[in-house]
């Protein structure tokens, strides 16, 4: 059944998102997602889980935003390949700064697991796994800003 979900999921994918650069800044978000919570599994300190795993909720909420910011742009400059289009390159590159960035809160979330196995102290990690959300959040915030300003 699974199978069936993920080849429908696919299509709607491919329909909504196209199969060029949005699909990709889409997708990229999402296994940044996906990465992030994969480190949650590993912690085995409870008060280290909980607030990353209020973080995880909070990026998580970000997906749908993506998702949405990737459909309008697909509406307005459609895209099935690599050539990202001119009158939407600020948006796009947002949308990329916002999954690198998910990137590198996962990484922080890794280093702050391991402090905390390590040392048994993990704030200062959490912290910097803080900041890199916030900086997740903004990116997408801006991606937002310039695809409502660019469909007048």
């Amino acid at each position: 059944m699974a199978l069936f979900a993920a080849a429908r999921q696919g299509r709607k994918d491919d329909a909504e998102l196209g199969t060029g650069v949005w699909r990709r800044a889409h997708d990229r978000f999402r296994r940044g997602l996906d990465r992030y919570h994969q480190i949650l599994e590993g912690v085995e300190d409870d008060a280290v889980y909980n607030d990353l795993a209020a973080l995880a909720n909070e990026l998580a909420q970000l997906l749908p935003r993506v998702r949405a910011c990737c459909i309008a742009a697909q509406a307005q400059h459609p895209s099935e390949g690599l050539d990202i289009p001119g009158a939407l390159l600020q948006v796009h590159r947002a949308l990329s700064r916002a999954g690198n960035a998910l990137a590198t809160t996962a990484e922080a979330a890794a280093m702050a697991r391991l402090d905390g196995e390590r040392w048994g102290i993990a704030s200062a990690g959490l912290d910097n796994v803080r900041r890199r959300a916030e900086v997740v959040a903004e990116d997408v915030i801006e991606a937002e800003r310039l695809l409502s300003g660019s469909g007048r």
